[in-house]
């Protein structure tokens, strides 16, 4: 077991569960004192892992007494009084140096077997009382997770100290003079304003720059440098493409139906917009975990919530499937896995998702400090959040939609009062005045009475009314039934031939009257228009709808009718909610019911059978009727304050949305905790990560291996959800916090030198790297926690140090590259090709296409098929001409299910993974991309329009295009050969050309 080389390597220590009681009825003091000394120790180091309660190989747990004796699935596992018929000891005794157990690991040394065999032949003792429980990490004595101290700047002799600039090169001066390195010599003028300028606003430098930085004789033109790339917008664009990498943000869901998030952005306007304004960095961080709750009168502390809803998103476990599906809670505790693993992966660079199905195996990260982490973001769904920009209004929009929900819930209970007093004849009115409102297109599926189905159409079939009194009718209206299942239509079961009677007994015996007959010849379907019969007065109690010929379905027959009414001489529908029976009657709501034939709905036409303003005014005379003037008062009353509220509301400023975590509010399946107010779900340990297996609820906490600040948050317990999020994220910003401020400074290192100080920059665990330079990251941890905590202070350190400008070409390569192939002691700079969002940029740029636009919702480089129910993604049918996708790609729509081709091709991160530093790879795919991609064709073309309107003949043109891709003069053979070329195939092809060289995608 992996978890057995840990151990033997000394990477942490196990403790036991508190001492072991003594006392076993299997043996004495002494037999116990050596269980607990020697056999528990060994039994939890080397078998436990993988045979306990919740990871039982072979259906074997050795937790306990009871466990050991009862066996696996191979039997009894020990045999108390001799070693020889116990088949633990055979799994783990080697022959020929290999034994069974444990798996994958060395065997057990001699002296362990011994251990085991004499504990054995002694009866196998083991206190009834002691368990034994998985290994858990407890020491904390690792290097991530010391307290932060700032080491002193290292002494250094004579020769050395003329090459250091700034505090930083004395860390790696110290380090080439211990191991006798000598730093290669500064890169020229032309690197380096190139470096720079890749490195601090992802664009190439204009030939006019190059020439004035170079001309520049100021002792300070280096810093001054820095400083207007520093200052320039530019410059938050390139360094929040990094900060997207890590959160892996992007603008689809992904899983099966990859759905469009088409208020991503504000997200990423957020950190283009916080790195542009220096944002201290402990801000930043608290902004991102709870800024709703920290700064809630800012637009920023709104659309950093984007970084909790940042990653994938199952739409099909969170829309389609119920939370109280097992497929549901699947779903949602696998979201706010994401959740916990994107905030403590992006601040603090510990993999504490591994310790969702047990404790970690590595670190001291207990499962319930994971689960405690899920428990912090338990309210919350992805979703889309409205918000307001100025606070005034957020202000006044809170305050009317308190009074909105005040006067509604009296509204409610007004209505309820009134409904009771009203009855059935309000009911059934407020049904018909609501169809009546209606435009055709909203209305609901109108459906009604359905009869059994017969193979014959002679089969009759009936359905009747009971009216409650005797009723002088005047007028009989009905409408047939449309379906617009599998394209059935207006008119559907309307039967072929039938009659209408009215009795004043249920038995429709002699004494009914025939007032309708349609039975002697074949009536035509008369689709969804209202029918209707003069009765004349007559009075009745029943009335009665039969077929006699049933009309024809596929291969059988049916009587299906929508609305009957019996309207008596006032025009009153005496029929609207009454009894129905029928001789027999489908009933499947809400499609086919008896009940809808009296329900006031149906299909066809504008209007109910009666005209609005009258029933209206029935609904008037009603009430005056049956409820007193007090609450009839008081209801307009409030009705009236409610629409004035309303009017106000809808008066405000429209809203801003950003698609972020948030307490949800929905329909259907998912409906978020916002029906609950917003109260936090329950979180368990969930055993082996099983949403069938929870264990005991835990409270929302961080880490408790940290033990700066209290781990577990239960102050926030009973509070507003958003006070989990306040506590965690003053945790995780907190000065005393070493993983934060290691955290980034390391990402600052890695972005301008290619490699981090800790080469895992998501992992300063024991599974990750050791600092190559620790003292140095001590040392700018410190620097930047207490130094105003500025990310341009911090890129301007490391860019001003001589390490930085080194040049990648060394006189010392030839014996240094020996004892320091990787270099990374940093003797000399690191070639790198750039990423694949410089090198679009750097296409747009030198190309003249580039639209500096900032901010706003994304450009689409692609077409969008079925965009309604799963998107496809066709880049291909995209034009390169379109100028709307001429912007930066920090601003291009990040699509996970299907990345655009050029830029994976050039190894752009996947936005469904956490990419804490990219791939570099050089295949031959990128060459032919650069060559052939319709972009590069097409801005080829634009760069050569570009360098015509500076230069007319060839020559010039070549140096032109030079100096703007690759800012430098070509040397006589490459003039020679390029002129030449642009005589004989244009000078389109010939800045394809240029653009394809090497020089122009790598930075030295």
């Amino acid at each position: 077991m992996i978890l057995q080389r840990v151990v033997q390597l000394g990477l942490f220590l196990i403790a036991l569960p508190g001492p072991l009681a003594i006392g076993s009825d299997r043996g004495d003091e002494a037999a116990d004192r050596r269980f607990r000394e020697d056999v528990a120790p060994l039994l939890q180091a080397k078998c436990l892992g993988c045979h306990n309660s919740n990871e039982n190989q072979g259906r074997l747990s050795l937790e306990n007494r009871q466990q050991l004796l009862a066996g696996g699935s191979s039997g009894p596992a020990v045999e108390p009084g001799s070693p020889s018929d116990s088949y633990l000891l055979d799994l783990v005794t080697p022959v020929d140096g290999k034994a069974e157990m444990p798996q994958g690991e060395p065997p057990l040394t001699v002296a362990e077997l011994a251990t085991l065999r004499r504990w054995l032949a002694e009866g196998a003792a083991w206190p009834e009382d002691v368990v034994l429980h998985e290994p858990q990490v407890r020491a904390t004595d690792w290097w991530s997770l010391l307290p932060l101290s700032r080491p002193g700047i290292p002494a250094l002799p004579a020769s050395r100290r003329a090459w250091v600039r700034t505090p930083v090169d004395a860390f790696i001066a110290a380090r080439h003079e211990r191991e006798n390195l000598q730093p290669a010599p500064e890169a020229d003028r032309r690197t380096l304003i190139r470096r720079l300028s890749f490195d601090l606003v992802g664009l190439p430098p204009s030939p006019d720059d190059v020439d004035a930085f170079v001309a520049d004789d100021n002792p300070q033109a280096y810093e001054r440098l820095v400083d207007r790339l520093l200052d320039s917008p530019h410059y938050g664009e390139r360094w929040a493409r990094h900060w997207l990498d890590v959160v892996h943000f992007g603008e689809t869901h992904g899983y099966d139906k990859d759905k469009l998030r088409l208020n991503a952005w504000p997200y990423r306007d957020y950190v283009i917009r916080s790195f542009n304004d220096d944002k201290p960095y402990g801000r930043f961080v608290a902004e991102q975990v709870a800024g709703d709750v920290l700064y809630p009168d800012t637009v920023d502390g709104i659309e950093a919530l984007g970084f909790i809803a940042a990653g994938p998103w199952d739409f099909i476990g969170h829309a389609e499937v119920p939370e109280t599906k097992i497929d549901g809670k699947v779903a949602r505790h696998l979201d706010r896995d994401d959740m916990v693993a994107n905030t403590i992966n992006t601040f603090c660079s510990l993999t504490v998702h591994c310790a969702q199905c047990h404790n970690h195996k590595f670190d001291p990260i207990a499962q319930e400090d994971y689960y405690s982490l899920q428990a912090v973001f338990a309210a919350l769904d992805r979703a889309d959040k409205a918000y307001d920009v100025d606070p005034q209004t957020r202000r006044q929009r809170l305050e009317l939609t308190a009074q909105k929900t005040e006067l509604a819930a009296r509204k409610q209970e007004l209505e309820g009062r009134v409904t009771q007093l009203g009855g059935a004849d309000l009911a059934a009115l407020d049904t018909q005045i609501r169809q009546a409102r209606q435009p055709p297109s909203e209305r609901p599926p109108q459906h009604g009475y359905h009869s059994q189905i017969e193979r014959s159409a002679d089969a009759a079939k009936w359905v009747q009314i009971d009216l409650g009194e005797s009723v002088a009718i005047e007028r009989l209206t009905w409408v047939a039934c449309y379906d617009d299942f599998n394209g059935i239509g207006a008119g559907f079961g309307y039967p072929v031939r039938f009659r209408i009677e009215v009795s004043g007994t249920p038995e429709f015996g002699p004494e009914s009257v025939v007032v309708f007959d349609r039975t002697g010849a074949d009536v035509p379907n008369p689709g969804t228009a209202l029918q209707s019969a003069d009765v004349g007065g007559k009075s009745a109690r029943w009335v009665r709808f039969t077929a006699t010929k049933l009309a024809p379905r596929q291969n059988d027959f049916i009587f299906a009718l929508s609305e009957l009414s019996v309207l008596d001489a006032a025009g009153k529908n005496q029929a609207l909610g009454k009894p129905v029976a029928a001789l027999d009657s489908i009933e499947a709501p809400i499609r086919w019911g008896r009940q809808n034939l009296v329900d006031g709905i149906f299909p066809g036409g504008t209007k109910s059978p009666e005209d609005l303003q009258t029933l209206q005014q029935r609904r008037e005379e009603l009430l005056q009727r049956v409820v007193e003037p007090a609450i009839r008062n008081e209801l307009t009353q409030v009705a009236a304050k409610l629409g004035r509220v309303d009017a106000d509301l809808k008066a405000l400023p429209p809203q801003r949305v950003v698609f972020a975590g948030t307490v949800h509010t929905g329909s259907g399946a998912f409906t978020g905790t916002g029906a609950s107010g917003g109260k936090p779900r329950p979180i368990h340990i969930l055993n082996r990560g099983s949403v069938q297996s929870p264990g005991r609820e835990v409270a929302p906490g961080s880490l408790s291996a940290l033990g700066f600040s209290p781990s577990r948050f239960d102050s926030t317990l009973g509070q507003p959800e958003g006070t989990r999020r306040a506590a965690l994220a003053e945790w995780l910003s907190h000065r005393e916090n070493p993983l934060t401020w290691r955290s980034i400074v390391n990402r600052a290192w890695q972005f301008h030198f290619g490699r981090g100080l800790v080469d895992t920059p998501n992992d300063f665990g024991r599974m990750g790297q050791l600092p190559t330079h620790p003292e140095l990251l001590e040392w700018l941890a410190v620097e930047f926690r207490d130094g105003g905590q500025s990310l341009k202070q911090l890129h301007r350190l490391l860019v001003t140090s001589a390490v930085y400008r080194q040049s990648a070409e060394s006189p010392f390569a030839a014996d240094q590259h020996q004892r320091d192939g990787d270099n990374e002691s940093l003797w000399h700079a690191n070639r790198r090709r750039l990423d694949a969002e410089s090198i679009r940029d750097s296409l747009l740029a030198v190309s003249g296409r580039l639209d500096a636009k900032m901010g706003g919702p994304s450009f689409q480089d692609f077409v969008i098929e079925h965009p309604e129910h799963s998107p496809h993604f066709e880049y291909h049918l995209h034009d390169p001409e379109d100028p709307r996708s001429m912007r930066r790609s920090v601003y291009r729509f990040l699509v996970r299910s299907k990345q655009q081709p050029f830029m994976a091709t050039l190894d752009c991160a996947d936005p469904s993974m956490l990419v804490e530093k990219r791939n570099e790879t050089i295949t031959p795919l990128q060459a032919l991309t650069l060559l052939n991609n319709q972009l590069t064709v097409v801005l080829a073309k634009h760069f050569a329009e570009q360098v015509s309107v500076e230069a007319q003949m060839p020559a010039e043109q070549v140096r032109t295009a030079f100096r703007t891709a690759l800012s430098r003069e070509p040397t006589a053979e490459e003039s020679a050969a390029l002129t030449e070329y642009v005589q004989q195939f244009g000078l389109a092809n010939a800045c394809r050309v240029i653009l394809n060289l090497n020089e122009f995608v790598f930075v030295d």
